[in-house]
């Protein structure tokens, strides 16, 4: 599987022992929209790329990412794209299987809320902090190793119909979920393969790690 990790500005949720080993895991390339840098100069990880208008990186860290040979792409302050969204252009056409987006969340919860709105845009797009995994959900889909584990389900709609759930704790059935609803929180995955099918709307999967 083909992975790209980017990094955004956001908070760095968890610890570095869980990031490293993240990683190393399951390697992938590694990209940061401007001050995700310092995110990497914690977890002393050089990027391939940085973009963004650099306003939240230091000169020491852009010298060393020169001396290192990291593509740098500079960005006006004024523009029409976060500096998150800009890089996630760039990377949604090289054909990663999955691209997993580390300090997205935390801050500001203008930045968080547009963060999150991206998993709509780009296909195969994950938010991970220590705690959780966010990501969209097709209208068809199964999900796997996810036996004991806590997910909610949260309309990005004004509405989700036809929304069934199968392997949970909690199942349902062509039902109509509403904006703001909070039916599908706190659910509970109890089969190794997990469905859930819905016929219109967006809908976003958060799983708990604990």
């Amino acid at each position: 599987m083909k992975i790209a990790y980017v990094f955004f500005n956001g908070q760095l949720e968890g610890s570095k022992e869980f990031y490293t080993k993240l990683i190393n895991e399951k390697k992938g390339d590694i990209y940061c929209a401007d001050g995700g840098a310092n995110h990497l100069e914690f977890l002393n990880i050089l990027p391939l790329e940085i973009w963004g208008d650099l306003d939240s990186v230091t000169k020491e860290i852009i010298e060393k990412y020169r001396i290192n040979n990291v593509t740098i792409k500079k960005f006006p302050k004024d523009k029409d794209y976060t500096d998150g969204e800009l890089i996630l252009q760039h990377i949604s056409k090289l054909g990663y299987d999955k691209i997993v987006v580390i300090g997205g969340l935390g801050g500001r919860i203008d930045h968080s809320l547009t963060n999150l709105n991206l998993i709509f845009k780009f296909k195969n797009l994950m938010f991970v902090t220590e705690k959780e995994r966010i990501f969209s959900i097709e209208k068809k889909a199964e999900l796997t190793e996810l036996n004991g584990k806590t997910i909610s389900f949260v309309p990005f709609s004004e509405k989700v119909e036809g929304l069934t759930l199968e392997g949970f704790k909690y199942p349902l059935n062509k039902y109509t979920l509403h904006q703001g609803d909070s039916i599908c929180m706190s659910n509970i995955a109890i089969e190794d393969i997990c469905k859930v099918t819905f016929d219109t709307g967006k809908l976003m999967g958060i799983v708990l790690s604990e």
